[in-house]
């Protein structure tokens, strides 16, 4: 999937998460737009949570999701992996997503030949950016393909930990798998 511009990404994320949602499972809770009412509380938003504007809910996705965990670095570099990393940031926390890309690089650096090792910190720093940066120059035009399988792989190992180690959570597996993963 070609990515797009990150409103337009936003939009397709409104889309899948839907309006209002308060799931017995989801821990969560109230839920509006994908924006968790912990989330809307951080970020401002003291109202009802069935009355969260789209809008807001946007702006919160572009701010904490997009902007201050540096994926619109990585759209500069590789547009469909900021994409993935948006959508993985959304749904597991930046730091998480940030940490796949790191261990992912990591593990395609063939021992450090391409390029140094970098530190799992899960911020996405210059060492992280140039690393990607280095591995594109080395892999070339395949390279963004692999890494999308590389964190996809993480990401989907993780919700299958998550919903062994938590049975409510396998409520989501399905919709997890379907929805995030490729």
């Amino acid at each position: 999937m070609p990515v797009e511009h990150i409103d337009d990404l936003i939009d397709d994320l409104i889309a899948r998460e839907g309006d209002y949602v308060n799931h017995p499972a989801d821990r969560g809770g109230p839920t509006r737009w994908g924006i968790t009412e912990a989330v809307a509380r951080r970020q401002g938003y003291h109202d009802n949570m069935r009355q969260l504007p789209r809008n807001e809910a946007a702006a919160i996705y572009k701010r904490i999701y997009w902007d201050v965990p540096g994926f619109a670095d990585v759209a500069g570099i590789a547009p469909d992996l900021a994409a993935e990393l948006f959508d993985t940031g959304v749904n597991m926390g930046t730091g998480t997503a940030t940490g796949f890309l790191q261990r992912a690089l990591n593990a395609l650096n063939r021992n450090g030949r391409d390029y140094a090792d970098i530190a799992v910190d899960r911020k996405m720093g210059p060492a992280t950016l140039d690393a990607l940066s280095a591995f594109f120059d080395r892999r070339g035009p395949s390279a963004e393909t692999v890494l999308l399988k590389a964190i996809d792989a993480l990401q989907g190992a993780h919700y299958v930990r998550l919903a062994e180690a938590r049975p409510s959570q396998e409520a989501f597996l399905y919709g997890w798998l379907s929805n995030r993963i490729g």
